[in-house]
């Protein structure tokens, strides 16, 4: 029973593996259609909308099944606790790939101001958050998150340089209020992507230690 149990608590591992993998391209995606201006590839975004709120579902379903049958404790009740957090981490990640996506569908026929300011360098440090996070929850390895602290703050203070740059543009030329706006906001789903990250990463700690930790 035991044996059976623990396949199935990796089988568990490797579904959400999959999901989390799935929020992440989505995000991924709809950042490379927000530079590209492509709004073909922002619909490919949204059509996988359906995909990944199925795999949440099932996912969780998973989840409370293994724990009504098996009633697990200490560490495996931990991997499970864990495995819901990332996966409902992963479907908000996916959404915000999805809302940037539908963004792109709006703008994409207007010029760039300012090359998207920092925002494509920014994603690219937040993508690296949640390819770390998950890398630590996947090996059961640590030293991926230990400095996930400093990475947010450095997403923080890029968010408010966003703000603060997209503020003078929009004085300057009321013609660019709607774009720096959304630019804006994509600065703010990227930050919020960012603490989804941290959350994994929290739980992840509590996972291997058993002790609850806050990375702000």
């Amino acid at each position: 029973m035991a044996d059976k149990f623990h396949t199935e608590l990796e089988a568990l591992k490797k579904e959400t593996l999959e999901m989390a993998k799935l929020g992440r391209q989505m995000l991924r995606t709809a950042v490379d259609a927000l530079v590209q201006q492509d709004s073909a590839l922002a619909e490919s975004v949204v059509a996988q909308k359906d995909e990944i709120h199925r795999m949440e579902v099932a996912l969780e379903e998973h989840c409370y099944q293994l724990i009504a049958l098996n009633q697990p404790m200490a560490r495996d009740m931990r991997v499970i606790a864990c495995s819901l957090k990332v996966i409902t981490a992963s479907h908000r990640i996916g959404r915000y790939g999805k809302v940037i996506a539908k963004i792109v569908q709006e703008i994409s026929d207007k010029p760039h101001i300012a090359n998207l300011m920092s925002i494509p360098h920014m994603a690219e440090l937040v993508m690296d958050m949640v390819d770390d996070a998950v890398k630590a929850y996947e090996t059961d390895n640590l030293r991926f998150i230990a400095n996930f602290s400093a990475r947010d703050d450095t997403i923080d203070a890029l968010r408010h340089s966003i703000f603060r740059e997209g503020i003078t543009y929009m004085m300057e030329d009321p013609k660019t209020i709607t774009r720096c706006t959304h630019y804006i906001m994509v600065a703010r789903y990227l930050e919020r992507c960012a603490d989804h990250a941290c959350k994994i990463a929290e739980n992840v700690q509590y996972m291997e230690t058993g002790e609850r930790v806050e990375i702000h």
